[in-house]
Formats: structure tokens, sequence, C-alpha cells
């Protein structure tokens, strides 16, 4: 194994408080909305891109205003996150400090251009990672962002760690074995590695 991606939500931080906060405060703003999410509704989303959260969130919109819609959430959020943050994982840097002297680290999430920065921005931790990539900046699936980061970097045996079942099936459209982080936000029975806590990649790698 030469190297470690991530996915963002659910596997080394929790953003939704902070994420939650911004988009009630964009709705509150948005004319065509009027409705206020919770933490359950979030949770149900996780993993997912941003154009099926809007038809989970506002089915009742044509699919014009659902984009309309969630690009004003966006530009509400990544400021919002560059400024407060999320909740990391515990033991999140002392674990990228210690993979990072033995691994290559990469974030593919399927966030929004932007949402990885906003990570990197408040929690200083980019210094751990040569790469990222997500569909808002490429419109690739997660598999196909997986790939690109791979071939744009020259790996040859890399794993993903993840908390889905949508990033179990991204690792394998990929190729690569998947590492289910068993703490995040979604059920996952296919695997080939099972980490209980963020740290448990130190025993495991």
């Amino acid at each position: 194994m030469d190297s470690i991606i991530f996915d963002l939500d659910g596997t080394l931080w929790d953003p939704r408080e902070t994420v939650l906060t911004s988009w009630n405060k964009a709705i509150e703003q948005h004319p065509k909305v009027d409705k206020q999410l919770t933490l359950e509704d979030l949770k149900q989303t996780m993993g997912k891109q941003m154009h099926e959260i809007s038809q989970i969130f506002f089915p009742e919109l044509s699919i014009e205003d659902q984009k309309e819609v969630m690009d004003y959430l966006t530009e509400i959020e990544i400021p919002y996150v560059a400024e407060n943050g999320g909740e990391l994982y515990p033991a999140l840097e002392d674990t990228l400090i210690y993979l990072s002297e033995k691994y290559r680290l990469f974030i593919v999430s399927n966030c929004q251009e932007g949402y990885i920065e906003a990570f990197y921005q408040y929690h200083k931790l980019d210094r751990f990672f040569d790469d990222f990539e997500n569909p808002g900046r490429t419109g690739l699936s997660k598999g196909e962002n997986i790939k690109l980061v791979i071939e744009r970097n020259g790996l040859e045996n890399p794993v993903y760690v993840g908390d889905t079942q949508g990033d179990r099936d991204a690792a394998r459209k990929a190729g690569v074995p998947f590492v289910f982080a068993k703490y995040g936000f979604g059920e996952v029975n296919d695997f080939e590695y099972e980490i209980e806590h963020l740290t448990d990649l130190k025993r495991l790698f």
C-alpha cells in the first residue's frame, strides 16, 4: 500500500451542526423555500451529490429551482464553514501525522467546489494531503474522481476510507480496497477492512 484516500464528512469530521446552521440561514432568505432542516435530514443525505440532496430536500420544486436553491445554500455555506469549522473526530491530527510519515494522503468527497478548501482553511490540515477532488470541480462521480486522483498522482496501491454504501460502491468502481469507518453516518456490509475509531488506522496500517 502506498496511499490512503479519505472521504470527508463522516470519516474525518462531523460538520452537520455548522452546515445545518448555514443552510437554514440561507433558506430563511430564499423566497422559494419555506422549511427548516434538521440534523436527521442532513444525515440521510451524507455522501450524496448536491443534485441528489436537492431532490430529497425540495421535491416540490422544479429541477431548475432545486439547482437555484442549492446554489444559494452553497454560496452561504462555504464561507460559513471556513469561518466556523466542524467537529473533528478524536485524535484526527495525531492520526494524520502518523499516517503521513508512511503514506501519501488524499481526499475525495462528493461535495461542492470550495468545501474541502473550507475544511482546510479552518482546521489547517491541508499540509497532510497531497491532492483532493470533488464533483463540484469535475462533474464526475466519486468513483471516477478516485480514479482521477490515482492517475493524476501515479498511485499504485491505494485504499479508500469512507462511511457509506456510496463510498463502498465508489471504491469498487475505482478498483481499490475499502476501509469502512463504522463510526460515521452510514451502514456498509461489504468491505475489506473495518475501523471502530479513526485511530484504528494506526493499528491497521
